[in-house]
């Protein structure tokens, strides 16, 4: 009997004590209470998402970042590139002529010269930082941001008062000016020629054999004329808007950046968690955490906490709240889309603080209870 009396002080004093009980977290009416109170330091906006104009738009690609270029010519030469320099000329030669025989003649002839030329290869021609090249005889030519035909013209006009008509044919052996450099998580490193100069970032990757992992979980990072962006790779591949073009001189390095999200609140689980496809959804975040505790947890109150720019490209903190007693919020969650270190909340609900007690008494005093029943087993028996 003085057993049970004390049992029942000690559950007496514990639902005295409900109101001291830990929680996970504050309910969703002190979230939004502290969110749209005046005295608030930091200027928080509450979105409630009850209908699809409501959802967040696909934030738009960074502006400003990379300089926007109209492609150069794809021959155009720069510092760095070799040539390959060819002069044909007829009758009195300066050269001499290396070349002779039919294959120099039908060459000549299919580039509509006297067949009866000879041919002089000099010496492939390397572009100097200042953008010169040396031909006998001409001395230095600065052909820096010249095209290959200009650079032939040029080459001609200075060996004018040397030769009988000199004709000219120059074509690239080794390409700089024309060329991205790709690198990291990618099959195969190095300098990329752009062929067309209207490649884009999906076209670079695809050239240089493909990125090595998971598209969601990687970021591209160019760096262009000492400004950079990086987008997804999930996103480049997917060709959407970040699929911007390439230009010459570009870096393109490809880095391992997995995206993850924190739940916190009254949920299945507390933890920061990978998303699992290249566009998550908040349906599909909630599933992976393992949805609102049955013990702790308000359906009503779901949150996502993010930064997110305003038109002066400033961060500002948003709170999404979603009521998920309605059956329109279920539809909504599946286009609401997830992103980068975002805070998934689950609202506390002080409504179930009787029921949390009563599981924790549970939990304290089951072993006290099965050893008074065990007593009355044996109380009763002896009688």
């Amino acid at each position: 009997m003085k057993f049970s009396k004390c049992c029942a002080l000690v559950l007496l004093s514990g639902v005295a004590g409900c109101a001291s009980l830990p929680t996970s977290g504050p309910t969703g009416s002190q979230i939004l209470k502290s969110a749209e109170a005046p005295e608030a330091r930091l200027p928080i906006s509450v979105v409630e998402i009850e209908d699809v104009a409501s959802l967040p738009v696909d934030p738009a690609p960074p502006a400003g970042e990379l300089q926007d270029l109209p492609p150069p010519p794809t021959d155009m030469v720069g510092p760095g590139d070799v040539l390959d320099i060819t002069i044909y000329e007829a009758g009195v030669t300066l050269f001499g002529g290396s070349g002779s025989g039919s294959s120099v003649a039908a060459a000549a002839a299919a580039a509509g010269y006297d067949p009866s030329a000879k041919a002089e290869h000099l010496p492939a021609s390397r572009v100097d930082d200042e953008g010169y090249i040396v031909i006998p005889f001409a001395g230095k030519i600065h052909v820096l941001g010249r095209t290959l035909g200009e650079v032939s013209s040029m080459v001609k006009k200075s060996l004018a008062r040397y030769s009988q008509n000199p004709q000219v044919l120059i074509a690239f052996r080794e390409t700089v000016t024309n060329s991205i450099m790709v690198g990291g998580d990618i099959a195969r490193p190095g300098r990329l020629v752009l062929q067309t100069n209207h490649e884009t970032l999906s076209d670079a990757i695809a050239l240089a054999g493909g990125y090595r992992g998971e598209a969601r979980d990687l970021t591209v990072r160019v760096l262009r004329n000492s400004r950079s962006a990086s987008y997804r790779v999930s996103d480049v591949m997917s060709g959407s808007a970040r699929d911007v073009q390439v230009y010459p001189g570009d870096r393109i390095t490809i880095l391992p950046q997995p995206r993850t999200y924190t739940v916190l609140g009254a949920s299945g689980k507390v933890d920061r968690l990978p998303f699992t496809t290249s566009a998550m959804t908040l349906v599909e975040a909630m599933g992976s955490a393992g949805g609102s505790s049955p013990y702790m947890g308000d359906p009503k109150a779901i949150f996502v906490f993010r930064y997110v720019k305003d038109e002066a490209g400033e961060d500002r903190p948003v709170v999404y709240h979603l009521n998920m007693m309605k059956a329109g919020s279920y539809f909504l969650a599946q286009r609401f889309e997830m992103q980068d270190h975002d805070v998934l909340y689950f609202g506390n609900a002080s409504a179930n603080q009787p029921g949390k007690l009563l599981q924790l008494i549970s939990q304290l005093f089951s072993p006290i209870m099965t050893v008074t029943a065990a007593v009355q087993t044996v109380q009763n028996s002896s009688n």
